[in-house]
């Protein structure tokens, strides 16, 4: 499944059908609207009747995503889990290698998943997502994650961060190794997405080491916060106003250097 492969997309995380409601006014702004429950961990799974009534909530032609949890060395625990929020109507399913601690068993988590989930759905979109805290956490090293993410038959490799406490992606994986990141995702024909309280600010870095998806909450937020703030359709539209703005600006700087 590849499609809009040159554009950045936008992923936004409601927490609730009401926030997903405030996603579909501005549906127009977004890309993917992805299924989270933040306070049980920063890739937390929401409960199946929330992924269904936020599928339902928002434009049939938006993919929703959905979060598998920040999950153990589980295997079939966890394919399990992943096939629950496939039949629950996910198209993208999320898993973070929380409790993973070598490639191999990552590897091991993510086959299950795609195994699970593809015998269901086969246009399904697996996404294998390693944490930039990866030192704080004790779990696989962030640039392993494409290569996990291949081996395993995923579709993307994606970056967050596990903690939660005002660090950002940046802090823990600077623009240079974020950039090394996206180029072993694509050279595995693989999707490369950014998280991790990204803002604004680092749209200009994403976009010139050529991100293929920015997953965003706080950003849009009611005053920036994940957990307290609620979703405004208005940030969402200010936040992808940006977003094109550095695409444009990219693009006239590439075109001016050929």
């Amino acid at each position: 499944m590849r499609w809009k492969e040159c554009t950045l997309l936008l992923l936004i995380s409601p927490d609730s059908v009401e926030e997903a409601l405030d996603c579909a006014k501005a549906a127009e702004h977004l890309d993917i609207v992805d299924v989270k429950k933040p306070d049980e961990g920063s890739l937390g799974a929401n409960f199946p009747w929330i992924i269904r009534e936020i599928r339902d909530a928002v434009p049939a032609d938006k993919p929703v995503s959905a979060t598998v949890g920040d999950v153990p060395y589980k295997p079939g625990t966890v394919a399990q889990a992943a096939l629950g929020a496939a039949v629950s109507g996910a198209t993208y399913i999320k898993v973070g290698l929380y409790g993973c601690t070598t490639p191999d068993q990552a590897i091991d988590v993510m086959r299950g998943v795609v195994r699970a989930v593809k015998d269901y759905r086969p246009d399904a979109f697996v996404v294998a997502s390693g944490y930039a805290d990866a030192h704080r956490i004790g779990c696989v090293n962030p640039l392993a994650l494409p290569d996990i993410a291949r081996r395993s038959g995923s579709d993307a490799a994606m970056l967050d961060t596990a903690i939660k406490d005002g660090t950002r992606l940046f802090d823990h994986v600077p623009p240079d190794v974020c950039a090394e990141f996206v180029r072993l995702a694509h050279e595995a024909d693989l999707l490369a997405a950014l998280a991790g309280s990204v803002k604004a600010g680092d749209l200009g870095e994403l976009t010139r080491i050529g991100t293929d998806i920015v997953g965003v909450r706080g950003a849009v937020c009611e005053g920036g916060d994940r957990n307290a703030g609620r979703i405004q359709p208005e940030l969402v539209a200010a936040f992808r106003a940006e977003m094109d703005r550095h695409a444009r600006e990219y693009a006239a700087t590439v075109a001016a250097a050929s």
